[in-house]
């Protein structure tokens, strides 16, 4: 068993595990060092930094946060070749702060982490190749867009040409001469759409629900732009601002409700994009029958330009099966395949699992979470001391920029990390006060378009309740800004030694 340092109770000896060094993972190191804790390891199961930025390649990949947003605020990079840059881009900013903030030795890579234990006042980590590890602080952050997602479609594993997920890309198979089959109509696929008709033999998409599209425009940075960012940085924090505003804006007035202009913006522009499909029957095809921002709106400078190329074909039959030849629908057809691509998404409810945890008593996470993902201020779970998530069940990802949500939430945790060292004790979350709190979260989401807007999407639980923080932005800060209340906690004092 390896011991990272000795336990203590200051901020050098509190020995930390983070799991995932992604923009989570590394965002939590970085604000350690800060805080001045100085023994912490991020456990990695891939071989590079990265996270979901790392495991997407396809094709045609990008973000559609604006880039000077979609950024630490505290580390602005001058040099994005777009508004909505591309994956490549992303993943290396992230190479680049771990090196930066001098956090990329504490990664250790190929290091899946598979099982955590509360033993001893201290966690007991377990990984992949059967070391163990002690910590006093244990923390995912693998964010939820890590677990592929397979469609329970008849046959898929008897498809007889290349096959694979999206976030499994396999660039070996050659695309120019091919007849490719999506399944998805996504974010993924809609870039995948955007990027690939017109390039390839054909293109068959598979539409179970159609999506709303915004129109969005995606201009380069010239170099210039890029030369007057560098040269004065107010700029770049500007831009930061600027984009902030306008995406906190769409979000809590157009999708939760709270500015009727922007609202009537959101609903004109998907509106009035989806008008630039000519063909009549096409068009119906691609027009939901839900309100815009039930599902994620879907953002694309150019999908329905793509999805009218004359070598795209949308299939908005239900699937029956799929064969060794391509994909046969419920009519009867089979649409011929020579690579069928998964774009199906991820399993957002899974969070940090398949990592398996058992906390304070016995209590294991797969029985706390038997009906649903729960969490307390979206960063702990009753009855696991000193555990915390980035990014955890009922996080804004529905609304707010994945970068400031781990922001905020880190913020809070390093406050809390805090406490637990200097007063030498453990934390976890009151389940009372877990209840009451997820109760007014639910009650709340209830009411908002996420469960209101006659869709079904991945933001729902079991019950279709969203899992999505249900208020405005300004009250998320303030719930992380404010200082813990340790009377929602219970406090226990720590008094085990641990023997490497």
């Amino acid at each position: 068993m390896t011991a990272i340092a000795p336990s203590g109770c200051h901020q050098s000896n509190m020995r930390i595990a983070i799991v995932g060094a992604g923009m989570g993972g590394v965002l939590m190191a970085i604000k350690l060092k800060e805080a001045g804790f100085e023994d912490f390891v991020i456990l990695e199961k891939g071989e590079s930094v990265g996270g979901t930025w790392r495991e997407n390649t396809y094709p045609g990949l990008h973000c559609d946060f604006p880039s000077h947003f979609y950024s630490y605020s505290f580390f602005q990079n001058p040099n994005w070749s777009h508004r909505f840059s591309p994956g490549p881009e992303i993943r290396a900013y992230l190479e680049s702060a771990a090196h930066v903030f001098g956090v990329h030795d504490a990664i250790r890579f190929n290091s899946r982490v598979v099982d955590g234990r509360w033993e001893n006042d201290a966690w007991t980590i377990t990984l992949e190749s059967g070391e163990t590890m002690v910590s006093d602080i244990l923390i995912t952050a693998t964010g939820y867009l890590h677990v592929s997602n397979f469609p329970d479609i008849p046959g898929l594993d008897s498809f007889a040409g290349a096959k694979f997920h999206t976030a499994q890309w396999d660039h070996s198979v050659t695309l120019a001469d091919k007849r490719i089959g999506i399944i998805g109509t996504g974010s993924t696929a809609t870039q995948l759409v955007a990027e690939l008709a017109g390039k390839v033999a054909k293109l068959t998409v598979f539409q179970r629900t159609p999506q709303w599209v915004a129109q969005q425009d995606n201009p380069a940075y010239t170099d210039a732009q890029k030369a007057a960012f560098a040269a004065d940085p107010s700029m770049l924090a500007k831009m930061y601002e600027d984009e902030k505003a306008e995406m906190v804006t769409l979000a809590d007035g157009a999708i939760l409700g709270g500015n009727p202009d922007a609202r009537a913006y959101l609903e004109a522009n998907v509106r009035d994009n989806l008008a630039r499909v000519k063909d009549p029957v096409l068009s119906a095809k691609l027009t939901p029958n839900y309100a815009p921002g039930c599902k994620r709106i879907v953002i694309s400078p150019r999908f329905y330009e793509a999805i009218q190329d004359p070598g795209c074909e949308l299939v908005t039959e239900r699937i029956a099966g799929v064969e060794p030849g391509g994909v046969r629908t419920d009519a009867g057809a089979l649409h011929e395949l020579d690579v069928l691509v998964i774009a199906t998404g991820f399993d957002t409810q899974a969070y940090f699992r398949p990592l398996r945890l058992t906390g304070a008593e016995g209590h294991r996470i797969e029985d706390i979470w038997r009906e649903r993902p729960v969490a307390f201020r979206t960063m702990t779970v009753p009855h696991m001391p000193n555990f915390f998530m980035v990014e955890g069940p009922f996080s804004p990802i529905g609304n707010v920029c994945a970068f400031l949500t781990a922001e905020l939430q880190v913020a809070h945790i390093v406050k809390l990390i805090s406490i637990a060292a200097e007063q030498g004790v453990a934390l976890a979350p009151r389940e009372d006060a877990t209840a009451a709190l997820l109760a007014t979260y639910r009650d709340a989401a209830r009411k908002t378009i996420w469960a209101t807007g006659g869709c079904v999407s991945w933001y729902q639980d079991s019950e279709g309740v969203p899992t999505l923080y249900p208020f405005p932005n300004q009250t998320f800060e303030a719930e992380m800004t404010a200082d813990p209340n340790l009377a929602e906690y219970v406090v226990t004092p720590r008094h085990a030694q641990v023997t490497p």
